[in-house]
């Protein structure tokens, strides 16, 4: 089991703000997952009773819409804290979290971070933060669902994808979804992804190898996602 102090993953989160001793308290109380590929860390409409760090691995956040149709959030990856907005607003959770490959989870109790939050205010700020910048993060995918065609939309989550899990070692973006999970991310049907896929690689933009991504032309797939 890994130490909170030497844990590098830490620097990316608001456990960067914690003193020695506040570390040393999480680490003692703390469980270790592995979130297999397919499973949930996060269930919606469940209570949660405390807060999970990502050490590594990658997720999705999905909410089922009103005909059972899976909407595919934001993404997730080592380095990112899930279900502090629960436990602060004491509400049940609002998204699916599922694993796109094995994840490896800390989980640490609810009782050590509501003590934490009174007695470090740089944590609570941290906090306080990153949960406006996911609420504005929100606004902006709801304003664009709503506003900008598909291919605009297809053509900005690709360069998100690349933002956010980089590249691997053949410079394809470094995650693997399906062409469903695609789809949900934008908002079509999933032959609609398939076909603005393939229209992209045949405009010299992108090369599609197997199911993983390469931007060929990131000028012109900002152009697109611009609307120009």
């Amino acid at each position: 089991m890994s130490n909170c102090r030497q844990c590098i993953i830490k620097r990316f989160n608001a456990l960067k703000t914690l003193t020695q001793e506040e570390l040393e308290k999480f680490s003692d109380h703390k469980t270790t997952l592995v979130i297999k590929k397919g499973e949930n860390l996060l269930t919606e409409g469940n209570a949660i009773n405390g807060l999970y760090c990502i050490r590594d691995g990658k997720g999705k956040m999905t909410k089922l819409n009103t005909n059972g149709k899976e909407q595919i959030i934001k993404f997730i990856k080592g380095g990112d804290i899930l279900g502090h907005r629960s436990i602060l607003s004491e509400e049940l959770v609002g998204l699916n979290a599922i694993a796109l490959e094995d994840m490896h989870v800390c989980f640490i109790p609810k009782g050590d971070i509501l003590e934490t939050i009174k007695e470090n205010a740089n944590f609570s700020l941290d906090l306080m933060r990153n949960i406006s910048q996911q609420l504005n993060d929100a606004n902006t995918a709801i304003s664009q669902m709503a506003q900008k065609p598909v291919r605009d939309r297809l053509a900005e989550t690709l360069i998100y994808l690349e933002e956010i899990f980089g590249l691997d070692n053949e410079a394809c973006i470094d995650v693997i979804l399906t062409r469903e999970e695609i789809a949900n991310t934008i908002g079509t049907a999933t032959e609609s992804a398939i076909r603005l896929l393939s229209n992209l690689k045949k405009d010299g933009v992108i090369d599609l190898i197997g199911k993983k991504i390469k931007i060929i032309n990131k000028s012109s797939l900002k152009n697109i996602s611009e609307g120009y």
